[in-house]
Parts: C-alpha cells; structure tokens; sequence
C-alpha cells in the first residue's frame, strides 16, 4: 500500500481539487493508494472562518475548469453556510484513529473526507454539524458511524486536530494542499497555477493538468523491497494558499 500524507483544509477549494484528482488517476492506474489526512485549519491560522466571499469565487473558478467535480454555487441559505470546518475536520481524523489496522483506518477516513467535501461543494450541506456529519458518514460503507458518534460526543480527537495545526505550522508544510510523497518529496498546490489580478472577482487559473497526476501516481509504486517514510521532508519553494494570513 502507498501512502501520500496531504495536509488540508476541507473547505480549501483547491485542497478539495487535488485530492479529486489524486483519488481519480490512482483508481483510473489501479493503484492501491492511502491518503494520510493531516489538518491544515485555515481559520486557526487566521483566526476567523474563512470568508465566503473568498470562498466562492475560487470554488465557481474550480467547478468551471473541472465539472466532473458536480460542484455549484451555495444553495442553502445564507444561515445555513458553513462558519467552521473543524468538526468536518475532527470526524476525519477519528474515523482514522479507530480501533483496528491502520490501513483500515486510512481508507474509512479518506472515504468520508471525500464525502463531506463533495456535500459542502456538490450538495449545499452545512458539515458544521454533528447530525449532518453523522448522516454523511452514514453513507460511507467503510464508517463505523455509532464510534464517529461517540468520538465526536467526547472530543476525543479534538486535541489530535490541534497537534497537526501545531506540526503545520513548520516549515515543512507550506499551505493547503500539501502533498508529502513515500520519497518525502513535498508538493504545495501541485497541477494548477493560477493568480488573482487586481481588480478582479476570481481568480484565473493559467494552467491545469489533471494528466499531471497520472504522471504522478505512476511514479509511486516503490521498487520490491522499499519502505514508506511517514514524515517526509519539506519542498520549502512552494506558496501558501492566498486565504491564509501571517501577521
């Protein structure tokens, strides 16, 4: 089993993009991958939930460059949008801490991480609540969710959330998404480039390569005998994410 680690926020847009196509290209390659998700939370780094005003003009620019994602603009109501990610956050890294193989683990939570950005993106789904993140996880086969119930009751990995927003906060780590590969290479944000012109109201993606992650996910099965590093080291020439804020 490969395993990428990517540190993300799940309502980073272009975090939500990447894993799509990491996910799509080892399925098309049939490539047995594990994705380690690690918490890059935007709105402890800002200090402030992430604006939907920032938020929805990447996400219009995402769903028109790749509309396999189904993605659509908000169509809840306004009261019903999202001001926390974390408790999506948290049910994710307690689906991967339950009890049992790792590799178990790794594969419920990356299934549910999927599912909770394609109800925030696809389906208009307030994944801030616990009754939502739960009917979810229901439609998830691989998710135990009465022991996702009973975490999320007793914040069992709240604490482990806050440990990965402190190792993300290294140097190693550069925004949301970042990719760690086997070989410990580190990729910030990788198969897109884009900028966001003064004066404008998106962003204008300038290069997109899904291809790029075929490319990749060829290149990750390790020779007969090789090892996965868990920690691997850091690409420190990558940008941050432009909705996170350093004073």
């Amino acid at each position: 089993m490969i395993t990428v680690v990517v540190y993300s926020d799940i309502g980073c847009p272009w975090a939500s993009l990447g894993l799509f196509n990491l996910r799509r290209a080892a399925a098309a390659e049939g490539v047995r991958l594990a994705v380690d998700h690690r918490a890059f939370p935007l709105e402890l780094f800002n200090a402030r939930p992430t604006p939907k005003w920032i938020l929805d003009p990447e996400i219009a620019a995402v769903a028109e460059r790749e509309p396999a994602l189904g993605w659509t603009d908000w169509q809840g109501p306004e009261s019903g949008y999202p001001v926390t990610m974390l408790p999506a956050m948290e049910a994710v890294q307690a689906v991967k801490g339950r009890p049992g193989p790792r590799e178990a683990g790794l594969a419920a939570s990356d299934q549910l991480d999927a599912a909770l950005r394609h109800a925030f993106y696809a389906e208009s789904r307030c994944i801030s609540v616990h009754s939502e993140i739960l009917a979810i996880a229901d439609d998830c086969p691989l998710v135990d969710t009465g022991h996702l119930d009973t975490a999320l009751r007793r914040g069992t990995f709240r604490g482990v959330l806050f440990d990965q927003w402190e190792e993300a906060k290294s140097p190693e780590v550069t925004g949301s998404p970042h990719f760690f590969l086997p070989d410990g290479t580190g990729l910030h944000n990788p198969g897109i480039a884009f900028s966001w012109p003064k004066g404008t109201r998106r962003p204008l993606i300038t290069d997109y390569s899904p291809a790029f992650w075929t490319s990749l996910v060829r290149t990750l099965t390790p020779p007969t005998g090789a090892c996965e590093r868990q920690r691997p080291s850091a690409n420190r020439g990558s940008r941050r994410h432009p909705s996170v804020e350093h004073a």
